[in-house]
C-alpha cells in the first residue's frame, strides 16, 4: 500500500442490516398495533352479536311467572363474557312491538351497545374516557305463533 495514498472510503457493506433493522421496527410497529386494535373490535363484534341473538331468544320461551328481562339480560351476559365482554343493564335493550311482550306473533327487539377501548392507551392522553369505538348490534326475535297466550290477572 501507498502510504501517500488517500485512504478511500468503505463500502455499504453492513448498511443493509441496519436499515432493514430500522425500517422494519417503523412499520411493524404501527401494523402490529393496528392488527390488535382490529381483533379487538371484531371480538367485541361477534360478542354483541351472539349475545342479541341469545337474549332474543331467552326473552320469547321465557315460561309464565318468570321475568323475561332478567332472563334475556343472564342470556346476553353469558353469551358475551364467552368472548370475554362484560355487559351491564344498561347496554341491553328489549323493546316489544305489542303488549304484553309474550302474545303469540309478537316480536321483540333486542339492542345491545358496547364501547371497546383501543389497546394500550392511556387515559392521560384523553383525559376521563380512554379512545374507543362504539359496537351496536340489533336482532328482532318473533314469540312462538303456538305459544299460549299470557294469563290476564285472575285468570286460572
Amino acid at each position: 500500500m501507498n502510504p501517500r495514498r488517500p485512504r478511500t472510503r468503505r463500502g455499504d457493506d453492513g448498511n443493509a442490516m441496519v436499515e432493514f433493522s430500522w425500517l422494519a421496527l417503523l412499520l411493524m410497529v404501527p401494523l402490529v398495533y393496528l392488527m390488535l386494535t382490529v381483533f379487538e373490535v371484531q371480538r367485541a363484534a361477534y360478542a354483541v352479536e351472539a349475545a342479541t341473538r341469545e337474549a332474543g331468544r331467552a326473552f320469547v320461551t321465557s315460561e309464565d311467572g318468570a321475568d323475561p328481562d332478567q332472563r334475556a339480560l343472564a342470556a346476553a351476559q353469558i353469551a358475551a363474557g364467552d368472548q370475554g365482554v362484560t355487559l351491564t343493564r344498561d347496554q341491553v335493550r328489549v323493546t316489544c312491538e305489542q303488549e304484553p311482550c309474550l302474545t303469540p306473533g309478537a316480536t321483540v327487539e333486542v339492542r345491545i351497545a358496547v364501547r371497546v377501548p383501543l389497546p394500550y392507551l392511556p387515559k392521560i392522553l384523553f383525559g376521563r374516557e380512554p379512545a374507543s369505538v362504539a359496537v351496536r348490534a340489533t336482532h328482532v326475535e318473533v314469540v312462538d305463533a303456538y305459544r299460549d297466550a299470557p294469563r290476564e290477572d285472575g285468570d286460572p
